[in-house]
């Protein structure tokens, strides 16, 4: 497997002032985490008159308050996000500190009116030192967000200057064959000769970005790759052998254009062409539970050639990960004689759906 260009059309940059998603788990799970540590760190301070008490209701309060701002957050993130850049951050800061201000007074109400006395301190003190508490770490992990949106708005960026750059890079030895391919057909087979146009066509089609849609599914994909598969089997014949395992894989999962076939090509190109005897090139495929995993394999005939596993395949992680996040996995590397491609897929409930 070496180095293919990838094509593909990518969604333009997020706006820097995206704020994050609010109902995510991993955003309600960062603000339990900050809440839960600045707990802690202040009943590990010196002179803290808290015991185990003091430590488990501080606890209970801090994570109820994340709980409570991250779910208001969630209601109120349509609205916020018309705002423009500065002030939709700095209304979420508001809203998070005058969540903390009202619950705090709301608490030590509750605390004086049950005679609990669990709270030493007078409701201005209570209700100002949370406030305060609240105000910066808000101020930071707002900050933070911020910045991750910045990342992630220059990695769009990247990522489309990158498939830009691909798009205009189509492989001239693929179409110097196929032509050839197609020369020596016309007189022989001019059927033959006609599909090998048409499927030559689609491909470049697809490789320019003239599809409408953003995304294609795994369906449109396949089809290309049986219409690069037919293009070269027209030129190596018996030396090249296809095995299908994809009965499982559901047509309409959401799929970047052309992420299977420049693998596919590398797989021939680098697996079977370079070999007298030919060989077999094997795409597998199966639903899992949260998503699909597919599989490239095909003969491995001895070490990678010079720039033959670096930017293709880097360019393969780097798109499945914008598009379908953390969960994705793309694995590449020699199994026994075989050379091995496996992308693990989650569905769209696990992708990022911003993308």
């Amino acid at each position: 497997m070496t180095d293919t260009p990838i094509a593909t059309s990518v969604p333009g940059p997020a706006e820097p002032h995206l704020l994050p998603d609010f109902c995510s788990m991993p955003v309600l799970f960062a603000l339990l985490v900050v809440a839960a540590i600045t707990v802690t760190v202040m009943w590990l301070a010196p002179n803290n008159g808290h015991g185990w008490q003091g430590y488990t209701m501080g606890m209970l309060f801090a994570d109820w308050l994340a709980l409570v701002s991250g779910v208001a957050l969630c209601k109120l993130r349509p609205l916020l996000q018309r705002l423009p850049a500065y002030a939709a951050y700095a209304s979420v800061w508001l809203v998070m500190v005058l969540i903390v201000a009202g619950a705090s007074a709301l608490v030590h109400w509750m605390d004086s009116a049950m005679e609990m006395q669990l709270l030493q301190d007078s409701a201005g003190i209570f209700v100002r030192n949370n406030t305060a508490i609240a105000a910066l770490l808000s101020a930071a992990m707002l900050r933070y967000f911020y910045l991750l949106a910045q990342w992630q708005t220059r990695l769009a960026a990247v990522t489309t200057a990158q498939v830009a750059a691909l798009q205009a890079r189509i492989r001239p030895h693929f179409l110097f064959n196929s032509m050839n391919t197609v020369a020596a057909l016309v007189r022989v087979d001019p059927d033959a000769a006609e599909r090998t146009v048409e499927d030559l066509s689609e491909l470049f089609r697809a490789a320019l970005g003239e599809h409408g849609t953003r995304d294609g599914t795994l369906g449109e994909e396949l089809s290309l790759v049986e219409r690069y598969l037919a293009i070269e089997q027209l030129r190596l014949g018996d030396r090249l052998r296809v095995q299908r395992e994809l009965d499982d894989l559901p047509p309409g999962f959401p799929l970047p254009r052309l992420l299977l076939q420049p693998l596919v090509e590398n797989a021939v190109r680098h697996g079977i062409q370079p070999s007298r005897q030919g060989g077999e090139v094997i795409l597998r495929g199966q639903r899992e539970r949260d998503g699909i995993v597919i599989e490239i394999d095909n003969p491995c005939l001895g070490p990678p050639t010079p720039g033959g596993h670096g930017h293709g395949l880097d360019n393969v992680r780097q798109r499945v990960a914008y598009r379908y996040g953390p969960r994705a996995r793309v694995e590449a590397g020699p199994q026994g004689d075989r050379f091995v491609v496996r992308l693990q897929l989650p569905d769209q409930v696990h992708a990022r759906t911003d993308r």
